[in-house]
């Protein structure tokens, strides 16, 4: 899908940002956190024009129908009056936060893409994924996801009590968190994976960026063709 965004204003900036993942590894930390974000929402809001929160911004997020998690508030907020002052929010869902529905649409006025897309911002053109299953490799997490976004295991997870399912999602995210910890952050060069997928991408449709989260490894890297590879980090 390509996107538009207008010209930039005069002093206009566009953002961006992933992978906050508030609600770990407890409380506490977490809201230390949240408000770090809050701060620096208040700053660019200042300036901005659109912000791109390029997933995981929560690190488990179920909507059932009358419920959502608990906590966020200060962020959720500080969103709403970011979005009422005319300034676009678009978020895209990450692989801890691929749950997300319409609450945010509805109550914030935010963009929801679930999928990578390709944007137009001034004179540049971009191609934006949080990167989760993207590329060759790592097939196991793309079996899980198929059935985390499967419509029946969703609809059957809906029917838990939200205080035993969010219990168990929590679990669940904690555990596979813990396992990654063994396996170093390492950019692997024109073999990581995220790479690879833009170049896939690069031969069919030049975009001028390529920008993903997910790996939590913040860099910026040419690629061939004139194009510049950006991981956001956390």
């Amino acid at each position: 899908m390509n996107t538009s965004q207008s010209e930039l204003g005069k002093n206009k900036k566009v953002y961006f940002a992933s992978d906050f993942h508030l609600g770990i590894p407890n409380h506490q930390e977490s809201l230390k956190r949240e408000k770090l974000i809050v701060r620096w929402l208040d700053e660019i809001s200042k300036d901005a024009q659109a912000i791109f929160l390029v997933g995981d911004v929560f690190d488990f997020w179920f909507e059932y129908k009358q419920v959502i998690p608990k906590g966020f508030v200060r962020l959720l907020g500080k969103l709403a009056e970011i979005a009422d002052q005319g300034i676009e929010i678009i978020v895209f869902s990450g692989n801890h936060d691929l749950w997300l529905k319409n609450y945010l649409v509805d109550e914030i006025g935010v963009q929801i893409y679930h999928e990578s897309q390709s944007y137009q911002i001034d004179s540049h053109s971009f191609y934006i994924a949080h990167g989760d299953g993207l590329g060759p490799g790592d097939r196991k997490f793309k079996f899980f996801k198929k059935i985390f976004k499967n419509q029946v295991c969703q609809w059957l997870f809906r029917w838990l009590h939200p205080d035993i399912g969010v219990a168990m999602a929590k679990r669940w995210s904690n555990g596979s968190r813990l396992a990654q910890l063994d396996e170093p952050l390492t950019f692997h060069g024109e073999s990581e994976w995220l790479m690879v997928h833009s170049k896939q991408v690069e031969s069919s449709s030049h975009h001028d960026y390529y920008v993903y989260g997910h790996r939590h490894i913040a860099g910026v890297h040419d690629m061939e063709g004139h194009a510049v590879y950006i991981n956001l980090g956390e």
